[in-house]
């Protein structure tokens, strides 16, 4: 598993940030999903394929899965959400994320005919339930795959099964049975968008949405607050995903990354007139003194670059 990879289900992993994903995305921000109503599962999806007489398993590791009780309308539903973290666009996903799903539900289907064998109530039952071990009063809990792309770049990569197709004639395509991402992507996100997050989601998201664009970068700091009180995982999401230099105490609990970009390029701006002033110093053999009033640096820089050459 790859450094951003690691850093980006980590902080997934937190239930705040977790719930908050997918009341944006099922809820448009509505606070449905309890970060307390959420319980982590076994993120290996292992099956046996049936009909398969050797029995050979199918085995696959998500990111994140966790198991959700919903409160809506005075009624109990049960799902199970998944979260795929890609630090880039990956044209298989479809196909990725639909075998995770399916591997979910063929394991629901083993646990449930698992449960028949053991409390052995078979009786009453047709032979078809019988060897299925799947009886006709039995259901699934839903499967709800979530895809975020931690990066700037936009999704250019297939939605949906169907667009991975050789062919897209739709008299074949209909016989077809389509899968669909949902897709949370950066760049797609409008203000508007951001503003239906309620973590410091919202920050990580916004920053890799205007890392490329410094003017929009500096708008977006001057506006959102939560950037100056950022948790330590989420800074190390920017961090990395951005690849922005940005230094932090990591044993501390909250980052004000406002005052670390500012600080980086803070640092930047001087390494630069330090080169400038180095350079026309060898060009022309001049002092350094010389070389910065030729540069028309002001005093204050004058100051720090003379501890600094």
């Amino acid at each position: 598993m790859g450094k951003i990879d690691t850093i980006t289900k980590d902080y997934m992993k937190n239930n705040s940030v977790f719930a908050d994903a997918f009341n944006y995305f099922i809820y448009g921000g509505r606070q449905v999903i309890r970060p307390e109503n959420l319980q982590e599962l076994d993120t290996t999806e292992i099956a046996v394929p049936f009909g398969n007489g050797d029995e050979a398993a199918v085995q696959k590791f998500r990111d994140l899965l966790k198991a959700a009780t919903l409160m809506t309308d005075d009624n109990v539903t049960y799902v199970v959400l998944g979260v795929e973290n890609e630090s880039e666009v990956k044209f298989a996903e479809p196909v990725k994320t639909g075998l995770y799903d399916f591997l979910q539900y063929s394991k629901q289907v083993q646990k449930t005919a698992a449960g028949h064998r053991e409390a052995k109530d078979w009786k009453g039952h047709d032979e078809g339930e019988f060897l299925s071990g799947f009886y006709r009063e039995d259901k699934l809990t839903p499967v709800i795959t979530l895809v975020i792309l931690f990066g700037a770049k936009k999704w250019d990569g297939p939605r949906t099964l169907h667009e991975m197709m050789s062919t897209q004639k739709t008299d074949i395509l209909k016989y077809v049975s389509d899968y669909k991402l949902n897709l949370i992507e950066p760049a797609a996100l409008s203000a508007d968008d951001l503003d239906k997050f309620h973590s410091s989601l919202r920050s990580v998201l916004g920053f890799i949405k205007y890392s490329n664009d410094s003017d929009e970068l500096d708008a977006f700091f001057s506006k959102e607050r939560g950037l100056r009180t950022l948790d330590v995982e989420a800074a190390r999401v920017i961090r990395v995903c951005t690849n922005t230099n940005i230094q932090f105490d990591e044993k501390a609990e909250v980052v004000d990354v406002c005052k670390a970009v500012q600080e980086m390029n803070e640092k930047a701006r001087l390494e630069t007139l330090k080169n400038d002033v180095r350079n026309v110093m060898e060009f022309f053999k001049v002092s350094v003194e010389e070389a910065m009033k030729a540069l028309k640096i002001g005093e204050e820089d004058q100051a720090v670059l003379m501890k600094l050459i």
